[in-house]
């Protein structure tokens, strides 16, 4: 001071100026924004050098929750906090009460990237001394000297990092960040504490988009790459050097020099395993943090970046397979990375990790598990890494339950493995779900699971056992539960003890058959009792007692419903059909003319046109619908002309129908038969009406005036030129075959060997699944008796 001459400055004063509030966009803290205001003033006190400069203040506000006071909590941050005015008192209050209110991002939701504080953070070596910002310079220096040195050096300025209110400053430096790259690129294999530092200093600017620039600009993700493929190597090493002293050790027991080599071997390995799984999280801490740009991770990708996450995740330390899961989660929304997780069998590696007791790990694991199990492939490895039962375990816990009945629900859609979950707690955890929901809409994961479980046979007696059916049906019927009533339908459809089971609640689906009712939930009900194939069933009460007839016979006109509830009113009808009674009721309520009406309107329809053809095969059983279907009705050559239609299950019941028509009517079953021949025969039979003659003279077909012998007579109606099977012309053929009488030598065979009647209903893609046989084969006791 006393150097100073006359008019050097003197005095400095400071002043805050216009402090504004807001709350922080992610964390419960308020940020304070200020510009304060620096003077340095002359001896006389004239300002001399002034200058401004905005800062902020975050207040971190750990306390606030949903029970804190705001009032009383908003008057102790104007207390403590001296930037901001008392007259801001309500503005802070206000402020307060918000982030008391604002949603928390839902931990379902995928963070964009890994921040210091979602980790365990790494400590750093330790030092005494308490970094400043303002001895930077000091620090940088080190890094120019020895390895202990630039620890040292490093280490100081990671303390700097980790407070996010340094970036700015440390990223003006660019002396200092060039430094650290320089001496991570070139001494980062002499020391695991140096590389570890200085990897999670260019971490803590990873952590903010706006810094990822400086952190490529320095090709720090790319050595990153490099590190975690050497350490994978020296891992290798490792593991093949401790096995081999161990078979060595293991070879001579009694050698106790082996044994303490050994002991002293794998006591380093521990310790430097520790380090390189510190070194392998912070690595890919920030290539996570960088692959937020798709560019940069598909560079990560050309570099086999999955595959090395693939191979860590046989680690044991958990907070390392947190950041191993989550960045295999990320990149699974690929096809080429999930192809890539398929052929390195992630899905085994990630099965020991469900269940486990890091509750973010196994919910992450599970994450990445539903990404996957959209892939049919890894499904199915799924299922062969055991992990139906583990994820059934699952259900139990609230936390865990949504995802886990999401995965179970891919895995429920393939039919081979839904036997699979009749020997896991599955069941019994989901129908207990069902049962206590106090919603009228129940998750859809839940009800989806439970539809899907429910086609299996095993699984549907599972559910039936006890009072389950009885409760799914008081639940359906008194909340007209859609998606319930559809797994109701699942369960109908099994043979054997379950459906009997349903004898008791036909009245109650019946009474829901009503126009008043939803149109999607009539739909349910009436296929559930078309799958009702119970032979002790009575058909024709429950038509009369509900007065169903007037309903089925209204559905039937083309348009009067959705399609899809036709189509349920004509299945129901194939149904109850196979009751003599009720096809009697059914005919003579003029359902049969109504059907050949919806036929006509629906002949392009495969599915309705098979499933009416299926309602005519059960109605010729019986003697008074057949009188009816085959002297009243044109619905025999509808038949016909559907004999031989693209569709195969069409065929299959027209062909079984006709036959049963031929079989009672005479003049029906020789148009049928000539029909049969025609088709069977078709290409010789055009051949012979078609043959020109190609010289003069030929004495076989043709006379000697060209004219033909068959003249413009039906091929059919000449006997002569059909052959027997020893090749010589028989007129007794053709009678044969119009009788029907041909036997395993004619060319035809016997008609009840060519057509074997079933009564199973045709397969559609409804989910119906084939009928027992309720009638013998009548051809064949006719030909027989």
């Amino acid at each position: 001071m006393d150097n100073l001459q006359a008019g050097d400055p003197r005095y400095m004063t400071r002043r805050v100026k216009g402090c504004t509030l807001d709350v922080h966009p992610t964390e419960k803290a308020l940020v304070v924004h200020y510009e304060v205001e620096a003077t340095i003033l002359g001896e006389l006190g004239d300002p001399v050098v002034g200058e401004r400069k905005e800062c902020q203040k975050i207040i971190r506000l750990k306390s606030l929750n949903a029970n804190t006071n705001t009032s009383s909590l908003a008057r102790k941050v104007v207390e403590e906090c001296r930037l901001i005015h008392s007259s801001k008192l309500r503005e802070v209050e206000q402020l307060l009460f918000y982030l008391q209110n604002r949603k928390q991002p839902n931990d379902n939701h995928e963070r964009k990237r890994i921040s210091p504080r979602d980790f365990t953070p790494y400590a750093g070596v330790e030092l005494d001394e308490e970094a400043n910002i303002s001895k930077i310079d000091e620090y940088v220096e080190l890094l120019y000297e020895d390895i202990q040195e630039k620890i040292r050096g490093a280490t100081l300025i990671f303390q700097l990092a980790r407070n996010p209110d340094n970036l700015e400053e440390l990223i003006q430096n660019e002396t200092a960040l060039g430094a650290l790259a320089r001496v991570l690129r070139e001494d980062w294999k002499q020391s695991v504490d140096l590389a570890t530092t200085i990897i999670y200093i260019f971490f803590c600017f990873s952590s903010f988009s706006q810094f990822h620039g400086l952190v490529t600009h320095f090709k720090i993700g790319a050595l990153c790459m490099n590190i975690i493929e050497h350490e994978l190597k020296r891992y290798d090493l490792w593991q093949d050097e401790l096995q081999k002293k161990k078979k060595a050790y293991e070879e001579s027991t009694e050698n106790q020099n082996l044994k303490k080599e050994h002991e002293k071997s794998f006591r380093k390995y521990q310790s430097l395993l520790t380090k390189q799984e510190q070194l392998l999280r912070v690595c890919l801490c920030l290539l996570l943090n960088l692959a937020e740009d798709t560019r940069t991770e598909l560079k990560m990708r050309n570099k086999n970046i999955v595959h090395m996450l693939v191979k860590i995740l046989e680690r044991q330390d958990e907070e390392l397979l947190l950041v191993v899961v989550s960045f295999l989660k990320k990149l699974s929304i690929f096809l080429e990375n999930k192809n890539d997780m398929a052929e390195t069998l992630a899905v085994e590696k990630l099965a020991r990790l469900v269940p486990c007791e890091h509750e973010e790990l196994l919910i992450t694991t599970s994450r990445l598990l539903l990404n996957l199990s959209f892939d049919t492939a890894l499904r199915s490895q799924m299922v062969q890494a055991g992990l139906v039962p583990k994820l059934s375990s699952l259900l139990a816990d609230e936390g865990q339950r949504q995802l886990s009945m999401c995965i179970l629900y891919h895995i429920s859609m393939d039919d081979r493995f839904k036997s699979m979950f009749a020997d896991t707690d599955c069941i019994p955890q989901l129908m207990k779900m069902v049962f206590n929901c106090v919603e009228e809409k129940m998750d859809v994961e839940l009800i989806a699971l439970c539809i899907n479980l429910a086609a299996n046979k095993s699984n549907a007696q599972v559910i039936c056992e006890g009072n389950g059916l009885k409760m799914l049906m008081k639940r359906a019927v008194k909340l007209k539960d859609v998606l319930l009533m559809k797994m109701i339908r699942n369960l109908s459809q099994h043979n054997g003890p379950t459906k009997i089971l349903f004898l008791d609640h036909v009245g109650d689906l019946a009474a829901q058959i009503s126009e008043d009712e939803a149109e999607e939930f009539v739909i349910e009900c009436l296929g559930t009792l078309a799958n009702l194939t119970i032979p002790d069933l009575d058909w024709a009460l429950v038509l009369k007692d509900y007065n169903l007839v007037p309903y089925l016979k209204d559905r039937l006109k083309p348009g009067s419903a959705e399609d899809d509830l036709i189509l349920e009113v004509v299945i129901m009808i194939g149904t109850v059909s196979m009751d003599d009674s009720c096809a009697a009721m059914l005919a003579k309520s003029g359902i049969i003319p109504a059907l050949i009406e919806l036929l006509n309107a629906q002949q392009e329809d495969d599915e309705f046109v098979c499933q009416i053809v299926y309602v005519f095969y059960q109605m010729v059983f019986h003697k008074a619908t057949r009188d009816v279907i085959i002297k009243d009705t044109q619905a025999p050559a509808y038949l016909i002309d559907l004999m031989h239609d693209n569709n195969a299950e069409i065929c299959k019941v027209c062909d079984n129908t006709l036959d049963i028509i031929a079989e009672y009517d005479e003049e029906w079953g020789k148009k049928i038969q000539n029909e049969k021949f025609r088709w069977y025969n078709g290409q010789w039979l055009e051949m012979v009406e078609n043959r020109q003659l190609d010289e003069a003279g030929t004495p076989f077909l043709y006379g000697e005036d060209a004219e033909s012998f068959i003249g413009n007579g039906d091929i059919l109606e000449r006997p002569d030129l059909f052959y027997s099977a020893d090749g010589i012309i028989s007129p007794d053929f053709y009678t044969d075959f119009q009788n029907g009488e041909l036997g395993q030598t004619g060319f035809m065979g016997s008609m009840s060997d060519q057509f074997v009647i079933s009564s199973d209903r045709p397969v559609s893609a409804y989910g119906f699944r084939p009928d027992e046989q309720f009638f013998y084969n009548y051809a064949t006791a006719s030909r027989t008796s």
